[in-house]
């Protein structure tokens, strides 16, 4: 990316970084504020291949998959990078064209791609035949050496789950329990809900303990009910009434 903005004025490749820096930080917590940097980007620089993929990420964030579409292919048409391939495939998925990320994960182009990208690819490919009600070829497309290595690698915790989902759309359910644990021995960094979904298939319930909190404590305005308002001139008067009655008690005393 430095080496591409440095096609820029100094003061603009300075605007430029600072933006897609920001895309970057709030991509996963703030999807929405990162999508408006990348458009401040995209105005700014255009024609620089590393601001298209990072608006089209962003795009692709807040489910613009047209958009995120648009960008990704013109990143790829400034880079020849078959890098953004099954990203691309996954977007025809979210505009509805299951088919069309299968004939992408059947191109050319994957071949290209290296080990993550192709098991990238397997898990768009296997997404595709989910949303076209094949659970079972969705299994078989997960299979393969990636996901019968013991080894751990950045990609093993997600094709492990999904591999345990797909198990469990297709009723069976032993299988699925076993693979949402291997999911869970893989992801160190807890990106996943496998142990939420294990639980579930184990029938183990989740109590909300700071719910049951809030409902236990009275609300503020329950408390205001039950405290009976005091007028000042109440209040006046009771003090007088002590007042009078420490009067009282005095004369008592001397008589």
């Amino acid at each position: 990316m430095q080496q591409e903005l440095q096609s820029l004025p100094k003061g603009l490749a300075e605007d430029v970084a600072r933006n897609l820096v920001m895309v970057a930080n709030l991509i996963d917590e703030d999807p929405e504020q990162a999508y408006a940097y990348s458009r401040i980007a995209l105005r700014l620089a255009s024609r620089v291949a590393a601001v298209r993929e990072a608006a089209g990420f962003a795009a692709y964030a807040t489910q613009n998959y047209n958009e995120a579409l648009g960008e990704f292919r013109a990143a790829r048409r400034m880079t020849g990078s078959v890098e953004l391939w099954p990203v691309m495939a996954d977007c025809e998925r979210g505009l509805g064209r299951p088919e069309k990320a299968l004939d992408m994960a059947g191109a050319p182009e994957v071949q290209k791609l290296d080990k993550p990208g192709q098991v990238e690819m397997r898990l768009v490919a296997a997404g595709a035949r989910q949303d076209l009600g094949q659970i079972d070829a969705a299994i078989v497309t997960l299979q393969g050496p990636e996901l019968a290595s013991n080894s751990v690698q950045p990609w093993t915790a997600r094709l492990r789950y999904a591999y345990a989902d797909a198990l469990l759309a297709a009723g069976r359910e032993d299988e699925a329990r076993e693979w949402f644990a291997k999911v869970i021995e893989s992801d160190k960094d807890g990106s996943t809900d496998a142990s939420d979904r294990l639980a579930e298939l184990d029938g183990v319930a989740f109590v909300d303990v700071m719910a049951e909190d809030d409902a236990a404590m009275p609300d503020e305005k329950s408390m205001d009910d039950d405290v009976t308002p005091v007028r000042q001139d109440q209040g006046e008067q009771d003090v007088q009434d002590a007042d009078d009655d420490d009067d009282d008690g005095e004369e008592d005393r001397k008589a």
